[in-house]
């Protein structure tokens, strides 16, 4: 991705969207900007300087549009999983690189090398320095399973 903040890629792909008339590619991302805009009027920032946050509003809207997958496929609904589907194959394309999982290993153990964690009561400092390097580019459900796990908890 360029130096431009994600906000600032997302309305330019807007604009792409409309010329090129993709009708629901245009949904998806106005969904995402409406979501930006709901969260910059409540807490009163700008996520076009904050990527941070940025990445971790995409984050949640990935982690929404997975449950609603699971919840319509088990209904048997098809065709509403499909374009939750659609929704999340565009969320993703405005998300960094995803971590391998040698990456997120390295990550992890110098994380716990730095914070000296010993128990899964070290747990809350170990995310609190993986959290900001991670958020967006790998799961951190599955990240927290793995520092559990190495911590003995699992």
């Amino acid at each position: 991705m360029s130096s431009e903040s994600i906000k600032a890629h997302l309305t330019t792909e807007m604009k792409n969207a409309m010329k090129a008339q993709a009708k629901e590619r245009l949904n998806a991302i106005r969904l995402i900007l409406a979501d930006f805009k709901r969260i910059e009027v409540d807490e009163r920032i700008d996520l076009g300087q904050d990527d941070t946050r940025a990445l971790a509003i995409l984050d949640k809207m990935l982690k929404q549009r997975r449950d609603a997958i699971e919840q319509f496929q088990s209904a048997n609904r098809q065709d509403l999983a499909d374009k939750e589907l659609f929704e999340v194959e565009v969320i993703q394309s405005f998300m960094p690189a995803q971590m391998s999982e040698t990456e997120i290993d390295d990550a992890i153990t110098a994380a716990l090398a730095e914070t000296g964690a010993t128990s899964v009561k070290d747990m809350g400092k170990v995310m609190g320095i993986l959290k900001p390097k991670m958020q967006g580019r790998a799961d951190l459900g599955v990240v927290g399973a793995k520092i559990k796990a190495r911590l003995g908890g699992a």
